[in-house]
């Protein structure tokens, strides 16, 4: 689907919790256009704790392309890695930095991958002016995710002086390992990364 999107043709979107995919689906109902719509979003969230939503946020908020950092103990000044992802990694990565007690990394989290939300994504990456790293996370293989699709437009929202990496799965000819070992191998290695 993202390397057919061009020319503003259809919305893709990976929403990680039960509010943003109401309000994208309400959103799409509402609007007084109507373009295709991709939503890319695995059935274990529907069932995952960490994906529920108050019931404020139906009757209150609105779909969010992207979802800065909703930790309050991350201090923007001290950020020195922002890490960028889509879809339900952002849990794995959220554990990841509870069990390192991390305090100088920040997650984004990209919910609308076509068009690219330019403005709502480079606000988030100002907010923290001292970060040198950027790394994109992804739990697909490298070829399969949206790393290739969205790296240009992140390179577009970088500020001076940061640098760009990836995080996950090499490229691979099948979307799963077929050993559940080896892929839990795999996402322990994505998340150190």
């Amino acid at each position: 689907f993202m390397q057919l999107a061009a020319d503003n043709n259809m919305q893709i979107v990976q929403p990680t919790t039960a509010s943003q995919i109401f309000h994208v689906l309400r959103r799409q109902m509402l609007r007084m256009f109507r373009k295709p719509l991709v939503i890319m979003t695995p059935k274990s969230l529907l069932r995952a704790k960490d994906a529920t939503s108050p019931l404020s946020e139906f009757t209150k908020g609105e779909f969010k392309k992207v979802i800065g950092e909703v930790d309050a103990n991350i201090a923007a000044d001290k950020v020195k890695r922002v890490v960028v992802c889509s879809g339900k990694v952002i849990y794995d990565l959220i554990k990841k930095r509870e069990e390192n007690k991390s305090t100088d990394v920040a997650i984004i989290r990209v919910e609308q991958l076509y068009p690219f939300p330019h403005k709502a994504f480079a606000a988030e990456l100002k907010k923290y002016p001292n970060a040198t790293d950027i790394v994109w996370c992804q739990d697909e293989p490298q070829n399969q995710g949206a790393w290739f699709f969205v790296q240009h437009y992140i390179h577009e929202n970088m500020l001076d002086g940061q640098k760009l990496g990836y995080a996950g799965r090499p490229a691979s000819a099948s979307p799963a390992v077929g050993y559940a070992h080896l892929h839990v191998e795999q996402q322990k290695a994505l998340l150190e990364q």
